[in-house]
């Protein structure tokens, strides 16, 4: 069995996903169509021509487009779905799902319909498909912090249903220490915490996420190789960091496959994991970054098994989840050299 397969068949945890980013064109244009709402793309064809950007910007501005046929509880509950039937494909057994309620809410759409479409998605994906799962709700960084409150506010009744805040969007510009505010009250109310930092913003924006808002985990991280301090910092506290091959080419964070630090973060003693983060803007599911950084950096057996279990051990699963999820993996990769 070569590397590829291997990393393809192996239980794995996703921990970098935006429900919203893993929108495939053919649902999009079903809903559209069931919504009336009116798509600026002719067709299927033409909105994937559009999936060609050269930074995160261009990406967000047509992200924040597909959004706009997201009305009701079905419509979150049918994308939601959609993601973890492909997951499922791609053997993922825990996944950990960031969502956006202020690019709904904003829109008149009701935070009751979004959270509770993707929560019952989520409860039948145990049930039906035996994937567990963790919600994570982001707050919009090219947003207030004020904005960030008030959709605090609007969580309260629903925090049963959520197990963390992060924080996405824009990055350059919106550091990190924007939203301190917003962070303490989600640390007070026991959620767990992690933001995005690093992946076009500076070193000193890891710094502010770990200092500032007190994350437990760095989504993305690309940029704290600059840092040798950090780096230490990173690899002393096993800070897992939810790495994303396939957008970080798509948005021009790398030229090159080649060039990707994956390596580098484990040859420095970091915890990286990968991750699809906008599997269908950025050409591919989790199995697909998998098989895309094995090819380019020819990682050896022990790298890719690293990966696979960082992905459980920098999840939010207990103590028990954590190990039972280990031991399915290790069972499997003990086969897998039989």
């Amino acid at each position: 069995m070569n590397l590829i397969e291997l990393a393809a068949n192996a239980p794995k945890a996703e921990l970098h996903l935006h429900i919203e980013g893993s929108f495939e064109p053919e649902l999009m244009f079903a809903m559209a169509r069931r919504n009336g709402v009116k798509l600026p793309f002719a067709s299927v064809e033409e909105i994937r021509k559009a999936y060609n950007f050269s930074n995160l910007q261009e990406f967000l501005d047509i992200y924040y487009q597909g959004m706009s046929v997201l009305l009701y509880s079905q419509d979150f509950y049918d994308l939601t779905w959609a993601y973890l039937q492909r997951a499922a494909e791609d053997n993922v057994i825990h996944t950990e799902i960031f969502f956006d309620p202020q690019g709904h809410t904003e829109r008149g759409v009701k935070f009751s319909d979004v959270i509770g479409g993707i929560s019952r998605a989520l409860a039948d994906a145990k049930q039906k498909l035996g994937i567990s799962s963790k919600l994570i709700m982001c707050f919009l960084r090219h947003l207030s912090e004020e904005d960030a409150l008030s959709t605090w506010e609007e969580a309260q009744p629903f925090l049963s249903l959520i197990d963390g805040v992060g924080l996405d969007s824009s990055e350059v510009g919106h550091p990190p220490s924007k939203f301190k505010n917003v962070f303490t009250l989600a640390r007070q109310a026991g959620l767990h915490l992690v933001a995005h930092a690093g992946e076009e913003g500076p070193p000193e924006y890891v710094w502010q996420a770990l200092d500032e808002l007190q994350v437990e985990r760095i989504d993305h991280g690309n940029r704290a190789l600059e840092d040798r301090k950090l780096v230490k910092h990173l690899a002393d506290s096993g800070m897992c960091l939810t790495v994303c091959p396939l957008s970080n080419l798509k948005l021009c964070v790398i030229d090159d496959m080649s060039k990707h630090p994956i390596r580098k973060m484990l040859d420095a003693g970091l915890k990286p994991m990968l991750n699809s983060d906008d599997p269908s803007y950025f050409g591919g599911y989790v199995n697909d970054n998998y098989a895309a950084v094995i090819t380019a950096l020819n990682l050896t057996r022990d790298e890719v098994t690293a990966l696979l279990i960082n992905s459980f051990t920098g999840s939010f699963l207990s103590a028990e989840q954590k190990a039972d999820a280990l031991e399915k993996l290790n069972s499997y990769l003990t086969r897998s050299t039989a």
